[in-house]
């Protein structure tokens, strides 16, 4: 702290008090207060170098330790006072002021503060020089700056100097202060002659008067304005094409003085810009009229870019496929194969080339060809570019092609099956014969009352069912021409159930609901049993697992312009086929594809895929329509249409059945099943005729006649001519 001087000090310090002494200590109270509280290093002295005020921050710049120096000589205080400083103050004292901005002051401990001082005297009232005042501070951290600004200001210069731009500044009339020696080198004028002819690189090219406009734009407005370009015409006469860019500089009532700028060279830059732009317009004129798709992705399988031909393909707009991962247009078992195979050989070699299905935005598959490397750009992310091809067209073909080999494959199957089924059937036959034939001549026999009647009854039931499975076994073998009649269904639905029930297991349970009262139809009876046989059978292969019902119902239904399914139909009455089961059920994908040639979700061996085709195909010839409604884990229903024919069908009484009447006259009886032809010969006999039987020549006789009969008519008629008295059986 600064001690206060008192009154008492001033008289041990010499001064004798005078009147108006209160008013003298007041004022040197105010005096030491102000000084002792200066933010400046002060120090006042009298004439003979003792303190009479000082500063705090005089103390504490000058590191004193004493706590009180007032009144104490100033070489007492700082003995090592050199002689320089000496001086200083003696030529105070004398009348002179001294000072320097810039003063090392170097302390004890070697270290330097540097200084801005000032030493001048000071004056009693009668004018004499009473002592001196030294105001001192320390500007360390203000000569640092300097010194940094200086530095800066060399770097800039050297910077702005060898730099390629032009650097310049002038003033609102354009007359130039600066211009940077890198003038010479893009004008070919020095700096002394581009402020003197500045007006002479200008040239006349439209763009320039832009330039003008906008530099006028920022002198008036005292805003940056946007770079612009201009033509100027070098010292040889060549033009060149600089970019320039300025900023307007203001004084301090915000008035724009000067404008500084930078120009550069961009000839060379402009010539490249434009090859560019026409390589990429060429490239992108490729890009989007290619008919191959092009496409750029990221490593997260991200699209960053598509061309036409992919938003085309895919169903999408370009919007929709930006950003999104390829991976979203995949089967999700294919998404492990894509990050792992995919992008770990892209990575490890740079290249990857394949093919592989993707989904429509419609969800149809899209089978693609593609290839793709890995682009690593000077600047930026590394990405992968590539090309592909729709091959879906190709792979669908080579598909069918295949299928159209296990079809003809499956098709001589099913027909082998048929010819066989035919052959069984027809042995079959022959077995049936006799067991029908002597039960019903046993039956004949049998008194009503006898015990063994019913056992009979029950046998001849039993073949009767037999020869009835045997006949829908030969319909199912038959390959007729369609052979359009009017028909009733119900007889024909019965039919195929009676085939189908024997062919399926007992867990799964047949429901019929067939409307006797359903009109006719015209249609080939062949193909209806057909299309019946193909509806029941996938819908106990749908079951074949789990077991549960197949329900076949038959009713009518009329059809106004808005029941109507396809185009081929008109309104009216129709005869409705339903075919259903409880099955595993079919999704919309599914639903949509079976009535497609060749298409089967069912295992090898279990069909063609052509079934359903067939059975369309049959339907809409026939002015009909099929429909089908099925959900996953809910099973299939199927609605076929056939139209109602107007006309009547007259059903044929059923007569009376009348006892056989025998006879007496010969016949000849030929067969080659031996159990037949004793069959045959003993119920003919029963009924009075005379019998002849041959047996073992009568593949023989029969070939004869059938192969005479179908050279010529004439050869039979002849014979017959020859021995009329003999009848043909």
């Amino acid at each position: 702290m600064v001690k206060k001087t008192t009154g008492e000090e001033f008289e041990k310090a010499g001064y004798n008090q005078r009147p108006g002494e209160e008013k003298l200590i007041h004022s040197n109270d105010l005096m030491d207060s102000i000084i002792s509280n200066a933010l400046s290093a002060i120090a006042v002295y009298d004439r003979d170098l003792k303190y009479i005020y000082v500063s705090k921050r005089f103390l504490k710049d000058y590191k004193v330790k004493e706590k009180n120096v007032i009144c104490k000589h100033h070489y007492e205080v700082f003995p090592d006072t050199p002689q320089k400083w000496r001086d200083v103050h003696q030529r105070s004292i004398a009348g002179e002021v001294v000072s320097a901005e810039e003063d090392p002051y170097y302390r004890d401990d070697g270290s330097v503060d540097w200084t801005r001082w000032e030493c001048r005297p000071w004056y009693e009232s009668d004018g004499s020089i009473g002592g001196i005042i030294i105001y001192n501070e320390i500007i360390n951290e203000q000569k640092k700056i300097e010194e940094e600004l200086k530095k800066s200001e060399i770097q800039l210069r050297t910077i702005i100097e060898h730099s390629n731009e032009l650097f310049y500044i002038h003033d609102a009339n354009q007359v130039y202060s600066y211009v940077s020696p890198t003038s010479e080198n893009i004008l070919g004028y020095t700096p002394e002659e581009m402020k003197i002819k500045w007006t002479e690189f200008i040239t006349e090219n439209p763009i320039n008067l832009n330039g003008a406009e906008i530099k006028g734009k920022a002198i008036k407005t005292g805003k940056k304005q946007k770079p612009y370009l201009m033509e100027l015409k070098k010292k040889d006469g060549q033009l060149v094409l600089v970019e320039i860019d300025e900023s307007p500089v203001k004084d301090s009532v915000d008035k724009v003085v000067a404008i500084a700028g930078a120009a550069r060279d961009v000839t060379l830059k402009k010539q490249t810009d434009d090859r560019l732009i026409k390589s990429e317009q060429r490239f992108r004129d490729l890009f989007n009229n290619i008919s191959d798709i092009i496409y750029i992705h990221d490593f997260k399988g991200r699209f960053i870019s598509v061309n036409p031909a992919m938003c085309k393909a895919f169903g999408y707009e370009e919007d929709e496929l930006i950003g999104r991962r390829i991976t979203d247009l995949m089967k999700p078992g294919l998404v492990s194969d894509f990050e792992h195979d995919y992008m770990e050989s892209i990575k490890k070699n740079e290249y990857q080339e394949g093919s592989t299905v993707y989904f429509k935005k419609n969800g149809e598959k899209l089978y693609i060809e593609y290839k793709s490397a890995l682009v690593r750009p000077e600047t930026g992310e590394p990405f992968i570019s590539g090309i592909g091809r729709d091959i879906t067209e190709r792979i669908l073909s080579e598909d069918k092609v295949e299928k159209l080999k296990e079809q003809v494959i499956q098709s001589q199957k099913m027909e082998s099956i048929g010819t066989l089924a035919g052959g069984i059937a027809h042995d079959f036959n022959n077995i049936l014969f006799p067991i029908l034939g002597y039960t019903e001549m046993l039956l004949d026999d049998s008194p009503a009352d006898s015990s063994s009647r019913s056992s009979l009854k029950e046998i001849y039931s039993a073949a009767l069912r037999a020869k009835d499975l045997v006949k829908q076994i030969l319909t199912f073998s038959r390959q007729e021409m369609s052979k359009l009649k009017l028909i009733k269904m119900q007889p024909i639905v019965m039919e195929a159930l009676k085939l189908i029930r024997s062919t399926i297991p007992t867990t799964i349970e047949i429901i019929q609901d067939i409307n006797d009262d359903c009109g006719v139809i015209k249609a080939d009876p062949t193909q209806i049993h057909q299309i019946v046989m193909n509806l029941t059978t996938n819908a106990y292969h749908a079951m074949e697992e789990e077991g549960g019902k197949l329900k076949v119902s038959l009713k009518e239904k009329k059809l106004g312009k808005l029941d109507l399914i396809n185009p081929n139909m008109t309104p009216g009455s129709y005869v409705c086929l339903i075919v259903s089961d409880t099955g595993m059920g079919m999704d919309k994908n599914l639903t949509k594809k079976i009535f497609d040639p060749f298409f089967t979700t069912k295992a090898i061996g279990k069909g063609t895929g052509m079934g359903l085709s067939v059975v369309h195909g049959i339907v809409t010839s026939m002015g009909g329509a099929i429909q089908v409604y099925s959900e996953p884990e809910k099973g299939t229903k199927f609605h076929v249409y056939f139209p109602l024919e107007k006309k009547s069908f007259k059903v044929k009484s059923t007569q009376a059945e009348e006892p056989v009447q025998g006879g007496v006259e010969k016949i000849l009886l030929v067969d080659d099943e031996k159990a037949i032809l004793n069959l045959e010969k003993h119920m003919l006999e029963r009924l009075g005729y005379h019998v002849m039987v041959f047996h073992a020549v009568a593949l023989k006789i029969l070939k004869a006649i059938f192969c005479a009969f179908y050279r010529s008519f004439r050869s039979v008629h002849k014979c017959l001519l020859r021995q009329p008295h003999h009848k043909l059986l």
